[in-house]
């Protein structure tokens, strides 16, 4: 989307992490000559008005970013989508549901590295003795349906570093 110039964080205010979430966010758009724009949402009730804001701020896209958002993904894609509106997340879990895209952690590995910490406390290892680990494995997934629907053109490129494209 190379005239991408106004984009949306639909996030849980409610949730103490997601304002220093989004700013972080909104100084990377800064960055990037992006302007993002807040779509605070408190429960599902407050999704249809902040689709509704998207629309009428005109804004490009819109990504999400918390557990809020999460349990809610299939209806937060039908409303992007009923909006023309691209998606981007952190979960494949949003792109499986309908999403544009995803980049993020691959959960599957974040959790069986997990299961190895809870082996090793089980076995008597002491929490605080254990290195705090961060995602090493991350992953690309695109929904190619949504894009047709959408009239985006995903690049041969990008979808050659897709992980994962869903047709």
């Amino acid at each position: 989307m190379p005239r991408l110039t106004r984009v949306a964080v639909l996030w849980n205010a409610a949730i103490p992490n997601s304002a220093t979430a989004f700013k972080e966010v909104q100084e990377a758009g800064r960055r990037l000559g992006i302007e993002v724009k807040s779509l605070e949402v408190r429960s599902p009730d407050d999704f249809n008005g902040a689709f509704e804001a998207a629309r009428t701020q005109r804004l490009d896209a819109i990504m999400t970013a918390d557990e809020l958002t999460f349990t809610y993904r299939k209806r937060i894609a039908d409303l992007a989508a009923a909006q023309q509106l691209p998606s981007i997340h952190a979960l494949r879990d949003f792109t499986a549901a309908g999403g544009l895209i995803s980049y993020g952690p691959n959960v599957a590995d974040v959790t069986r590295r997990a299961a190895g910490y809870v082996d090793k406390i089980l076995k008597g290892a002491k929490p605080a003795d254990l290195p705090v680990q961060q995602p090493t494995e991350f992953e690309l997934v695109i929904n190619l349906k949504t894009a047709k629907a959408l009239g985006v053109t995903i690049p041969p490129s990008l979808l050659a570093r897709a992980d994962e494209v869903i047709e």
